[in-house]
């Protein structure tokens, strides 16, 4: 006998009400601007009948092909390593008296070294790959700063030691189940860091159901079906 609603997880079912509200909205289904109501109310619901109502009336259920698409697009913050490959892989960046930045899509290292002297990096995990359960980002900045972009399901947490200077971290530090596991070690000596989210779950939710909508408003005429407002 299936679980009603009502005793499912809080965060469960809204994760299924959101993929619902894509689906629907990607074929045609819903406007933009109820999708955009209805996505921001999921995600500020606090109890499981304000969740179940955003979808009673939505026709269309998430299947097979949803789900697939969904993965590739949400679980790229990681993939598993091959055992026969090298566990102590490690890249350095090294600036000094300059600067430099690391970002789109590209596989992270287990282990990345960062040294700033009188320089400065900005680190992008948005659309990176990481290699392995945990990464270890091992800095030292003198007179220098690092900026540390990551996904919103990664979890973050920070062990830089700092003589006057700082480091603020802006990420959640508990990730989604079995998601990447981010932490970073070093000294920071006048000067400073930041990790911070570049794009919110919410933020990602509507570039993906955008794609969908693109991909299926593409198709032959008649095959598309028609579009409803609320």
């Amino acid at each position: 006998m299936p679980v009603t609603p009502q005793d499912r997880p809080l965060e469960s079912l809204r994760t299924d009400a959101v993929d619902q509200l894509i689906m629907n909205y990607g074929h045609g289904h819903l406007s933009l601007e109820a999708f955009q109501r209805r996505l921001d109310e999921a995600f500020e619901a606090t109890d499981h009948e304000a969740l179940i109502a955003l979808t009673a009336d939505l026709d269309l259920e998430v299947d097979a092909a949803y789900v697939e698409r969904k993965k590739a697009e949400f679980e790229s913050a990681g993939h598993p390593r091959d055992p026969d490959e090298d566990d102590d892989e490690v890249e350095w960046i090294i600036d000094v008296f300059s600067g430099s930045d690391r970002g789109g899509a590209w596989e992270v290292p287990r282990e990345l070294r960062i040294v700033d002297v009188f320089g400065g990096t900005d680190i992008d995990l948005s659309d990176a790959r990481f290699t392995g359960p945990v990464t270890r980002i091992r800095l030292f900045c003198l007179f220098g700063g690092v900026n540390i972009y990551v996904p919103e399901g990664v979890s973050t947490t920070v062990k830089a030691f700092s003589i006057f200077g700082g480091f603020t971290n802006k990420a959640p530090s508990v990730a989604r189940t079995n998601g990447p596991r981010l932490v970073i070690e070093g000294l920071i000596i006048f000067g400073g860091g930041d990790v911070k989210v570049r794009r919110s779950f919410r933020e990602r939710a509507l570039e993906f159901a955008d794609s969908l909508r693109a991909m299926f408003s593409g198709t032959s005429a008649g095959t598309t079906p028609p579009r409803r407002g609320d």
